[in-house]
């Protein structure tokens, strides 16, 4: 189901842009190829992670986060596990370089048992905001290259850091967000 509304928004999409630009139909896929080529290998980097992601979570590593988080941090608090998990989608992320790599390892170790099972909170609520945590961490490490590293190389900047400089006060603020949102909306 997620793949067909995958291809269904891209559908959208292309017939959006094609009707907004006033563009023949085939223009959509010649321009799409031609971007996937300026993209290069930086284009398979987000299915590859997300692969890496199930990988880690199916080894164990979602199983091993919980067990050190209970160790460090009182469970009965919730405004803890909160913290926890975001923070820990963002650092996570930062390491690994996309949330989807991210997301099935602490949404395991610590969103589903801590979150939604012990604190009782909103599944969906949970990973949205889970996830969007991850994305504050993309926009802070040079490991998301086909985020933060590709623009530089085709805009020609000279400061490597340009990007994610530009970046660091728009995650903070939506990491500050996030977490603000988790903690009230998500368990009601």
């Amino acid at each position: 189901m997620t793949l067909e509304g995958f291809v269904l928004s891209c559908l959208c999409a292309a017939a959006a842009a094609v009707w907004i630009g006033r563009q023949p139909p085939r223009a959509a896929v010649t321009e799409g190829r031609r971007l996937l080529d300026t993209l290069g290998w930086a284009a398979l980097l987000p299915l590859v992670l997300a692969s890496l992601g199930s990988v880690l979570t199916r080894s164990g590593v979602g199983d091993a986060i919980a067990h050190l988080t209970e160790s460090f941090i009182p469970v009965s608090s919730l405004l803890a596990c909160v913290l926890a998990y975001a923070l820990g989608m963002v650092v996570f992320t930062v390491i690994m370089g996309n949330a989807f790599a991210a997301f099935p390892v602490l949404t395991a170790g610590i969103g589903l048992p801590l979150l939604v099972h012990l604190h009782g909170g909103n599944p969906a609520i949970v990973g949205a905001l889970g996830m969007l945590s991850g994305y504050c961490g993309t926009l802070l490490t040079p490991m998301a290259a086909n985020f933060n590293i590709v623009p530089v190389a085709l805009l020609e900047l000279d400061d490597p850091w340009s990007v994610i400089r530009a970046q660091i006060p728009t995650a903070l603020f939506l990491l500050a967000f996030n977490l603000l949102a988790l903690y009230l909306l998500a368990f009601r």
